[in-house]
């Protein structure tokens, strides 16, 4: 059964007026989202070792541990400090 398509659906009901609303613009927040949100797509065999977001950032606070823990070795023992 086919939808009959009513000829007011693109007109505004009587009580509004388009000098009421503002201008729209295309992408107005996109910038704002993009910056508010930090999703990351992991791959399908990446996925797999990390049930949940919490598996995720407790091995990437590890990797961080133990990146700062060789650089300061690595410093320490060539004399850089």
């Amino acid at each position: 059964m086919k939808k009959v398509k009513s000829e007011m659906a693109d007109e505004l009901r009587p009580e509004y007026n388009r000098s009421d609303f503002s201008e729209i613009v295309r992408g107005k927040y996109a910038n704002r989202i993009k910056e508010e949100t930090n999703v990351v797509l992991l791959e399908p065999d990446i996925a797999e070792a990390f049930p949940n977001d919490e598996a995720v950032n407790k091995a990437l606070r590890y990797l961080l541990e133990v990146a700062k823990t060789s650089t300061s070795l690595t410093q320490r023992s060539s004399g850089l400090r």
